[in-house]
């Protein structure tokens, strides 16, 4: 078994959608970024990526390459996964939280944690997503930005 951390904030701004999880969210503002911006899926990669000690996901995906402008992060979840696979790994847990003031997501988070257990194709038991305010403390508190931190467990193939 190996376990891998993750992290990521992206600002948030007006004109573009609120993705977390991959599910799309209302709210006046959205993530700024190359791709959707989605910080928990980034969170999530990271943490896989982490765990296989293959770098981050900048390294993966740059965001100075134009095939990943406004891609859906679930896509580059997926794409980790197979990284994953190609070494020999899946992932076996993922624990994460997002850290936001507004909008309260608690009614998206069962299919936040559906996307993550489907595209990482483990069973959705196995895939925590919870969700924090900052208490009005520093960016997120301001409401200037959204963050989020994931631990990834992966294992062996063919051990359980």
């Amino acid at each position: 078994m190996r376990i891998g951390f993750g992290y990521d904030s992206h600002r948030l701004v007006e004109g573009r959608r609120l993705i977390l999880g991959g599910v799309e969210i209302p709210h006046e503002k959205g993530l700024s970024g190359h791709s959707d911006a989605d910080v928990l899926i980034h969170a999530v990669c990271d943490a896989i990526l982490g765990a296989l000690a293959a770098g981050d996901i900048g390294r993966h995906f740059p965001d100075t390459d134009p095939a990943y402008k406004n891609i859906s992060s679930l896509k580059l979840l997926d794409r980790v996964r197979i990284l994953g696979e190609q070494r020999g790994y899946g992932v076996h847990n993922i624990d994460s939280t997002v850290v936001l003031e507004k909008p309260k997501i608690a009614e998206y988070i069962r299919a936040m944690s559906l996307n993550l257990a489907l595209t990482l194709n483990i069973s959705e038991e196995y895939v925590s997503v919870k969700a924090k305010t900052n208490e009005g403390m520093g960016f997120v508190g301001r409401q200037d930005g959204v963050a989020a931190y994931a631990v990834a467990t992966i294992i062996k193939k063919g051990e359980a």
